[in-house]
Order: C-alpha cells, then sequence, then structure tokens
C-alpha cells in the first residue's frame, strides 16, 4: 500500500512534464469569435463576387439591347426611306400615267375634231357642188328662155318668195303662240301644283291638337327671323348706344338674334335631313333654342299682346319638336306632311327675312333708339305687325285621309321583273289608246327610294300634252296628268266617279271604295281605296281626277296602291260597338266601318268613324284592338268641296 503511493506522488519536474506531455497530446482548439470572423468574410466577398457577376451580366445585356434598339431603329429608318422611295416611285409613275392618258385623251379629242372639220368641209363641197351644178342647170335653162318665160318665171319666183315669206311669218307667229301656250300652260300647271301642295299638307292631331302646334312654328318661325333681321341688317350701331338701358337691350337683342339664327339654320337642315339621329339633334337644338328665345323676349320693350302672341308661339313650338323627338324615340319617322310644314316654315321666314332686312337696312338712328325707350316707331311698328303675322295659319288642308304616306312597310312593286324603256312606251301607248295620241317622247326616269318610273311626254291629236310614269317594276301606271282646261260643267260627281271606276276597270282595279269626292273647279277630285273583306286599306290609295266638261280622267296618282297591294289577315278583337263606347263624350257617330291606316310607317287596323260634334264634323280612327285613338281629322268645308285638317 505504501509503494503505491508513492509511486503517484512525483516531483515538480515530473509533474510539469507530464502536463506538457497531456497538453501535446490534444489537439489544440481554435478561437471561435476569430473563426466566426473569418467566414463572414469569405461570405461577404463571395456576395461582393456574385453582385459583381451580376453587374457585368447587366451591363453586357444592356449593352446587347442598346445594341439591338440601334439596330431595329437603323432597320426601320432603312424601311421608312425605301417607303418613301417607293412611294416617290408610284406617284411619279402615277403622274406618268395621268400624263400619258391626258395626252391620249387630248390626242384622241383632236382627232375627232380633225374628222369632224373634214367632214364638215366635204359636206360644204359637196353642198358647194351641188348649188353649182343648180347654177349651170339654171343658167342653162335660162339660155333657151323666150321673153314671154322669163315674165312668167319672174312673176312665179316673186308670188313663190312671197309665199315663202308668209310662211315663214305663220310659222314664227305659230311658234310664238305656241310658246306663248306653253307658258300659259306651265303658269297654269305651277299654279296648280302650288295649289295641290297645299292642299295635301295637313297634320296628325295629337290629344292637344296639331293646329297650335303648326300655328306656333310657323308663328314662331316669322318671329325669329324677325328678330335676327333687327340686328344682322346692320341697323344697331354699337358706338351709338351709350346709356346703360340701351346697351342692355342691345345684348338682348343679340342674344335673341343668335338664338333665331341657330333656329333658322337648325329649321333650313330639317326640311332636308333623313336620318333619324340628325332630325333629333336638330329638334333638340330647336327646343334649346325656343328656350333661349322666350328668355329674351321677356326684356323686350314690346307691347303687351305683342310680345304674348310672339312667347305662345315660341312656347308652342318647343313643344311642338318635344312631340317630334317622342316619335323619333318611338321609332317612328317624320311624314310628308312634317317635312311639308317644316318646308312651309322656311320660305315664311325667307319671306319675311327679305322684308324685313330692306327695312332694317334703311332704318335711321332714332328709330332704333325709340324703340329701346318704348316709344313708337318704325321698329316697334314692325314688332306689331309681327305678332299679327304669327297668328296667321298655313292651308295645312288635304282632301282624303293618309294621301301622302306612300310605302308602309314592303315594296310590292319590287317582286315584278324590270321591263325596258322601249317595253314602257309601248305599254304607255297601249294605256293611252283612247286619248288618240299621235306622238309619245321617252323623257327620262324618276328613281326614289319606293319607286322606279320611266317618264313619258305623250301628245294628243289636240296637241294635249300628257306626263305619264310607267314603272320599271311591273310596267304599271304609276301616274299622269293632263294639262288642259275644264270650262264647263257637264258632268256631276256621280257620274265623274263611275266614269273613274271605268278607268280603273280598264287598269284591272276592280275592288276599291270611293272615299272622298270633292270639286276644284271643273275637275272632280276622287281617292279610292281598295277594299278587302270590307275593310277600307288605306295604304293602298288611288287619286283621280275627272274633268267634268269633257267627261275623262285627266289624272291619276296610283302609286300608294301599287306599293302597298297585297293580301292581309285582318281581325278586329273590338266590335263597332265596343269600340263605339270610347269614343270621346259628345262624339255623335254617323257612319262606322273597318280601315286599316298607317301609322309611323306600320298598318294598323282601327275603326273609322265618321262624326257629328256641335256644329263640326270629325272622322276618328280607333285601333280596334285597344279601342286607343290613333288619328284624328277635322272637315272642313270650302267652295271647292270639303277638305280635312
Amino acid at each position: 500500500m505504501e509503494k503505491e503511493i508513492g509511486k503517484n506522488v512525483s516531483s515538480g519536474a515530473k509533474k510539469v512534464k507530464r502536463v506538457q506531455e497531456e497538453k501535446a497530446k490534444k489537439p489544440v482548439k481554435k478561437n471561435t469569435a476569430v473563426k466566426k470572423a473569418s467566414e463572414q468574410a469569405v461570405k461577404r466577398e463571395h456576395a461582393a463576387a456574385d453582385e459583381r457577376v451580376k453587374a457585368a451580366k447587366a451591363r453586357a445585356q444592356k449593352k446587347e439591347e442598346k445594341l439591338d434598339k440601334k439596330t431595329a431603329l437603323k432597320q426601320a429608318k432603312i424601311e421608312k426611306k425605301a417607303a418613301i422611295k417607293q412611294k416617290k416611285l408610284e406617284k411619279k409613275q402615277r403622274i406618268a400615267e395621268k400624263k400619258l392618258a391626258r395626252k391620249e385623251m387630248l390626242a384622241k379629242k383632236k382627232a375627232e375634231r380633225l374628222e369632224k372639220r373634214a367632214e364638215k368641209k366635204a359636206a360644204l363641197k359637196e353642198k358647194r357642188v351641188e348649188k353649182k351644178a343648180e347654177r349651170a342647170a339654171r343658167k342653162e335653162l335660162l339660155k333657151n328662155e323666150s321673153k314671154a318665160e322669163k315674165a312668167q318665171r319672174i312673176a312665179r319666183e316673186k308670188k313663190e318668195k312671197i309665199a315663202l315669206k308668209r310662211k315663214k311669218q305663220e310659222a314664227h307667229a305659230k311658234a310664238q303662240e305656241e310658246k306663248r301656250k306653253a307658258r300659259e300652260a306651265a303658269r297654269v300647271r305651277k299654279a296648280e301644283e302650288r295649289k295641290h301642295k297645299r292642299e295635301q299638307r295637313t297634320e296628325r292631331k295629337r290629344s292637344g291638337g296639331f293646329g297650335g302646334w303648326l300655328a306656333a312654328v310657323i308663328s314662331l318661325g316669322t318671329a325669329c327671323l324677325v328678330l335676327a333681321t333687327v340686328v344682322t341688317a346692320g341697323a344697331i350701331r354699337m358706338n351709338e348706344m351709350q346709356a346703360s338701358g340701351e346697351n342692355s337691350t342691345r345684348a338682348t337683342l343679340y342674344e335673341m338674334v343668335s338664338a333665331s339664327e341657330e333656329l333658322d339654320d337648325s329649321l333650313s337642315k330639317l326640311r332636308v335631313s333623313s336620318g333619324a339621329n340628325e332630325q333629333r339633334l336638330l329638334l333638340t337644338n330647336i327646343l334649346v333654342d325656343a328656350a333661349l328665345m322666350e328668355s329674351a323676349l321677356e326684356k323686350i320693350p314690346v307691347d303687351q299682346a305683342t310680345s304674348t302672341d310672339i312667347s305662345a308661339f315660341v312656347n308652342e313650338t318647343g313643344s311642338y319638336a318635344r312631340t317630334l323627338l317622342a316619335k323619333l324615340a318611338r321609332g317612328g319617322s317624320l311624314n310628308e306632311t312634317e317635312r311639308s310644314t317644316v318646308a312651309y316654315l322656311y320660305e315664311i321666314n325667307d319671306k319675311l327675312y327679305t322684308e324685313l332686312n330692306d327695312l332694317m337696312t334703311h332704318m335711321k338712328n332714332k328709330d332704333l333708339r325709340s324703340f329701346v325707350n318704348g316709344k313708337q316707331g318704325t321698329v316697334s311698328e314692325k314688332f306689331g305687325e309681327l305678332g299679327n303675322e304669327t297668328k296667321a295659319e298655313p292651308e295645312e288642308i288635304v282632301d282624303a285621309p293618309f294621301t301622302q304616306e306612300g310605302n308602309v312597310g314592303e315594296n310590292r312593286l319590287a317582286r315584278f321583273e324590270e321591263i325596258t324603256s322601249s317595253e314602257a312606251e309601248n305599254k304607255a301607248r297601249e294605256l293611252f289608246a283612247a286619248y288618240h295620241v299621235r306622238e309619245v317622247k321617252f323623257t327620262g326616269e324618276t328613281v326614289t327610294q319606293e319607286v322606279s318610273c320611266y317618264n313619258f311626254t305623250l301628245t294628243d291629236e289636240n296637241d294635249v300634252e300628257i306626263f305619264a310614269e310607267i314603272t320599271k317594276n311591273g310596267g304599271k301606271l304609276a301616274f299622269f296628268d293632263t294639262y288642259e282646261e275644264c270650262t264647263t260643267k257637264n258632268f256631276d260627281l256621280e257620274t265623274c266617279d263611275a266614269i273613274a271606276r271605268e278607268y280603273l276597270k280598264g287598269l284591272g282595279i276592280k275592288d276599291v271604295e270611293a272615299v272622298w269626292l270633292s270639286d276644284a273647279g271643273m275637275v272632280a277630285n276622287l281617292t279610292y281605296t281598295a277594299v278587302e273583306d270590307g275593310v277600307r286599306i288605306y295604304p293602298e290609295i288611288i287619286r283621280i281626277r275627272v274633268c267634268e266638261e269633257k267627261g275623262r280622267v285627266v289624272g291619276m296618282d296610283a302609286r300608294g296602291y301599287l306599293l302597298n297591294n297585297e293580301d292581309r289577315d285582318l281581325d278586329a278583337s273590338l266590335s263597332k260597338a265596343e269600340a263605339q263606347k270610347k269614343l270621346t263624350r259628345g262624339l255623335e257617330p254617323y257612319a262606322a266601318n273597318l280601315a286599316l291606316i298607317p301609322v309611323d310607317g306600320q298598318e294598323v287596323l282601327c275603326w273609322e268613324f265618321a262624326c257629328k260634334y256641335a256644329d263640326g264634323e270629325y272622322i276618328v280612327y280607333l285601333d280596334a284592338k285597344t279601342g286607343d285613338e290613333v288619328q284624328l281629322f277635322r272637315v272642313m268645308q270650302s267652295a271647292q268641296g270639303s277638305y280635312l285638317r
């Protein structure tokens, strides 16, 4: 035991040695902090290297993109230059072709001129040769002429000269007389056409009636144009109006001029516009201008009566424009009556503008100042006349309902094959054989959206001209008119009706009913509609004119019949009694029948009631399915018979 303890206890030197040996055997541990720092440095270096690589790649890519862009721009520039060069070459080629074509055309014309000149020269030469031969023959004849024969020849030639002179004078007188007759016939024809147009102008009445609207529109047009001329004629000189009241009135007049000019422009465009979008825009402008006019009118120093008259017209015009806008919004379109109204309004405006422009051009400054100060003078009197003019109503009348509707729905003429002008001429000769026609002239074509026709002027044995239109599709007689006077009443309306029906039978038209008979001078105006199962088909309307002196048809318009003729399924939901109950109280019907009428380009089956109300007469159309009032006419009386408003 003691020996073991002694072995374990060594001297200090041995202990030191042993410790060193143990240390030598143990691995040397690195400092942790140093190691971490070294690793982070390596990582940073790697990251920096990666960033440098990325930056180098980005620079290389940017350089490459720049190079590509430069190359693309260069290529585009080259292509643009090539395109410009190509265009120049094409333009140069076109110019060269145009020059060549012009050169060829000029050469052709020159050749034609030379050819005509040569032909003319040859004809003159031939004529000279003929005259020379005639002179030679005459000279030879005169050589052997005796004294007596010479005297006889001279007397004979003298008589021939006198006869020739008289013949020329008679021919000249006849030509002058024919010209006079032609001018007179043209004057009569134009007068009849103007009268016919006036008679055809009508407007459908709404719940409030169209009469007020129409009067308002016409009155507004006159008001607008008068107010426009007050300023536009140059009569108002701004540098002479220094008082504040005058300046205020001047500004108001300018405001009215602006509105009235815009209104006149819109009305002028509306009379020829056919697009629904453009019409809506124009009607909207009319609404706005009417409001501006009403606002300015309140500031004008005119008397109360005149202001009230003009203001009423302005308001009614706005109302009428609003009504037409509503019609367009429902998918409808402006009919011929509405277009005629707009055209009539424009004509009135133009006439008043011409008259007032002359007045305002020569107006003195004191007259304008008197007007501004509310005193009587030239301008005040003219505004007073304007108030009276706005009360006038146009002659918007027709002699039968629905005479201006034209094509409703599908064009039925399109189903027929087209014929040539020569075939149409033969057809015209055949149709007017009973008129003893001695000459037929083809005068061209009439092409419209609804129907295309060949036009002919036929002359009978008495030199009376007949203008006729034969449809290109089917060769039907669509229209004709005769310009001859009827001065004596030898036939009454009943006989003229029989004559017209017989004429229609000759055209193959049998199932018709007379819906309107009237006299215009010595000519009977008869309106017929097709009848199907007792229903009047107003889209298939025919107008006939019969001379009450000679008892023959002198005019016809069958375009409505030709455009709309077809078979239909007609079924009324309401009976006559049920529909009659829906009439306004006080209307007393004395005739009723079913009728198919055109409404906004569509056919509507209605009950047609001829009614009396107090001391007036009306024709009312009620929808045969709903009983709603569709159309209303007022029957008026004149010296020429009844007409509708």
